[in-house]
């Protein structure tokens, strides 16, 4: 059901996609447990299927329990843990909870810095993410400055003419 249901997901088919991720991890909770891997990644399957349905009241809470859980199970650095984290903060923004998405906006990108290092695309990608809610939270002396520094990164890495670099410089 699980990849049947990913599918649909990432095909838009978020009303089929939701019923199959809801009976999956129900039955992975009630036979493996909530620890196990698996049904964690369910979990994150039907958290992230939640958030693209603009279900973020039933998301946040699967995001929740799948850090809580995940971070001593998978590990703090686990790329699903990571995802998770992502999936949290965009619930919280989407839900005007900036003051707890932000912390994890900046976990991201420290995490970013250390595995892809600093001039990295996905790196970029999250400064560029960090300072859009910076900017949301009307945090300007702080969202300004990292504009700065991720256009400048994105110019010289990935040139000026690069969507990404376009994206920055508006």
């Amino acid at each position: 059901h699980a990849w049947l249901a990913v599918a649909y997901a990432h095909s838009g088919k978020l009303d089929l996609a939701l019923p199959l991720l809801e009976k999956t991890l129900e039955k992975r909770t009630a036979m493996l447990g909530p620890k196990h891997p698996d049904t964690l990644f369910s979990k994150n399957n039907l958290a992230m299927a939640y958030l693209a349905a603009g279900e973020f009241d039933r998301a946040t809470p699967l995001f929740e329990t799948m850090l809580e859980i995940g971070k001593t199970t998978l590990g703090p650095n686990h790329p699903v843990i990571l995802k998770s984290m992502r999936g949290l903060s965009l619930a919280q923004t989407a839900t005007g909870k900036l003051d707890l998405a932000l912390p994890l906006y900046e976990q991201d990108l420290e995490k970013a810095e250390l595995k892809f290092g600093s001039d990295h695309p996905k790196t970029l990608s999250r400064m560029h993410i960090l300072a859009l809610a910076y900017h949301a939270a009307g945090k300007l002396g702080l969202a300004i400055p990292l504009f700065e520094q991720t256009l400048a990164k994105r110019k010289t890495t990935l040139g000026s003419n690069h969507p990404d670099t376009l994206k920055s410089m508006d």
